[in-house]
């Protein structure tokens, strides 16, 4: 392999590979972008996402009333994080995640800004946590959404690409599968694999696998950035941590069908270290998409805090199982407790007035208002409209998971018809429903959730946009009840490939493999690990900015 074909080839056409790509072409570097789909996908899965992005100490939440600091921050990842392999797995984790902080506290914002993304004005309180001061979650809000959703996050990476293309300095490969990173005295010298057969899906749906040939390029370097495991759930079933108990028959799909884990074992295969493949982020509040785009398309419910969360028998979930709170927490509870692991769903119940108030849906289609910049949209329908936001009200009227009714015992005898089993008992659902609602009566409670929404409303953002004025859930006046049957959503692998801080790929000896790089998500977001075992959120678009500019730098630096 002695002709070059480029000076860097970058494998994957996501937002990392597409950061990757940009730090090299604007250093003058010669790229080939190689992805196993079509040009309509560039972005990948990150063009699906709602944008969020985890800052610290930002104007917006100084606006907001929102007092943040990198020791606050700090101290919440890792109390999240719980890193207990700093010898050895998490050697790299650990010190990616401290950098990652400091830059999520420091430049990121410029960084956002230079790039042309921008912020909304409110920040969410995401992942609130498990009620410990030095456990896992968020101390204060830290989601910032960008406008234009996880579309506009990738936009100006891929106006980069196309422009370098149109420069000469970058070559896109679309519809060719990598199967093979060619090794050579110890060195990252290209790729080999398999041409597909063309393909004009639209993005993110499905897309063949037919053979149309083979291929071989040669560079300098390599810089893999492909993605997790998500789509394959038998990949995730294989690596499922004996610590969440045992994995669901059945889970609804968070990632399009090319987020296949691929080039996690063809990394191995070539010498390169896989760390915390037992570390992985799934949701417990997946819907299944009644306008599917992707083979078992779910979409994950923002929950704002009010909704009362039943097990499949009935029985309320205790804390930290909150919604918004904890979410490994709460999955590991529903697939460890011994009575309730057999079966593969949970429910919300609530009332008109917490749906139209409370959700939002995840996903960058689900969210059109943010999506196409629109802020008189979002002004109109989010804070001062009426009614609940169009696509949940499309989820309420179409969605296979969704009951409402005018009583408890007629909503109760709608969610047992919906699983095809008894399971839920109305007298123990009104008992502890009324014990509930018991707590509203004054502003001091005794139960954890009610003492979370007044908290919620405490906090200015919430109070206008997010948590509904508290009130009983019997009250007629706030119906109809809604019950919500939540699925298991497969979603982001938090371990993979090893890197240090120059997202150089390590090998099994733990030095870096000249050439060769990882970034995203198979690179656990950074170090093979970055988030330990638990994501502070509006951590995943963020890790691939991040390990991506680290990856296209350094790559630059030593090639051409």
């Amino acid at each position: 392999m002695a002709a070059k074909d480029a000076d860097v080839i970058v494998v994957g056409a996501g937002l990392a590979g597409l950061v990757a790509a940009h730090e090299l072409t604007s250093r003058g570097r010669r790229v080939a972008l190689v992805d196993q789909e079509n040009a309509a996908n560039l972005g990948g899965q990150a063009f699906w996402s709602f944008g969020g992005l985890f800052l610290v100490d930002s104007p917006e939440q100084r606006r907001l009333g929102i007092k943040d600091s990198l020791a606050l921050a700090w101290s919440d990842w890792q109390g999240s994080a719980q890193f207990d392999r700093t010898d050895d797995e998490d050697s790299w984790a650990v010190r990616w995640a401290r950098a990652y902080v400091e830059f999520a506290a420091g430049e990121k914002r410029s960084w956002l800004q230079g790039h042309g993304i921008e912020l909304l004005p409110t920040v969410g309180w995401a992942e609130r946590g498990d009620l410990r001061a030095d456990g896992h979650g968020n101390s204060v809000p830290r989601f910032h959404i960008a406008w234009g959703t996880g579309t506009g996050v990738v936009e100006p990476f891929v106006r980069y690409a196309r422009q370098a293309a149109r420069d000469g300095l970058l070559t896109f490969h679309h519809r060719h599968r990598v199967d093979e990173l060619v090794v050579e005295g110890g060195a990252a010298r290209g790729v080999r694999g398999t041409v597909l057969a063309p393909d004009d899906s639209p993005r993110g749906a499905a897309s063949n696998r037919d053979r149309a040939g083979e291929f071989e390029l040669a560079a300098q370097a390599v810089v893999v950035t492909t993605g997790g495991i998500g789509a394959d759930h038998d990949i995730v079933r294989r690596h499922w941590p004996e610590r969440l108990g045992t994995p669901p028959a059945r889970m609804v799909t968070g990632v399009p069908a090319y987020v296949d884990g691929r080039m996690l074992d063809i990394s191995a295969e070539a010498g390169v270290r896989l760390v915390n493949r037992d570390r992985m982020w799934h949701y417990t509040e997946g819907l299944q998409n009644w306008d599917p785009i992707w083979p078992g398309h779910g979409i994950r419910i923002l929950p704002g805090p009010s909704s009362v969360w039943l097990d499949a028998l009935g029985r309320r979930l205790p804390d930290p199982c909150l919604p918004g709170y904890d979410t490994l927490g709460t999955l590991r509870h529903l697939r460890t407790t011994e009575d309730i692991a057999g079966y593969d769903h949970s429910w919300f119940i609530l009332t008109r007035k917490i749906i139209e108030k409370e959700f939002a849906l995840s996903g960058s289609e689900q969210n059109p208002d943010i999506t196409a910049k629109d802020r008189k949209a979002v002004l109109r329908d989010r804070l001062l409209g009426k009614g609940a936001p169009a696509p949940v009200q499309a989820f309420l009227d179409k969605g296979a998971d969704f009951v409402t009714a005018g009583s408890l015992g007629q909503l109760v005898d709608e969610m047992n018809a919906l699983t095809g089993e008894p399971l839920l008992d109305a007298a123990e659902v009104r008992r502890q429903i009324e014990a509930r609602d018991l707590q509203i009566a004054n502003p001091y409670s005794k139960d954890a959730q009610v003492q979370g929404i007044r908290n919620a409303r405490r906090y200015i953002g919430d109070r206008l946009g997010r948590v509904a004025t508290p009130h009983r859930l019997l009250d007629p006046a706030a119906g109809p009840l809604i019950g919500v049957r939540l699925h298991v959503l497969t979603r982001k692998t938090l371990g993979g490939i090893q890197t240090d801080l120059d997202s150089r790929a390590l090998g099994a000896d733990g030095t870096p493999i000249e050439g060769l790089y990882a970034a995203g998500e198979v690179a656990g977001f950074g170090g093979g690990g970055v988030h330990g075992y638990n994501a502070l959120e509006g951590t995943f678009l963020g890790g691939c900015l991040f390990s991506g500019r680290a990856a296209g730098r350094h790559a630059a630096r030593h090639t051409g």
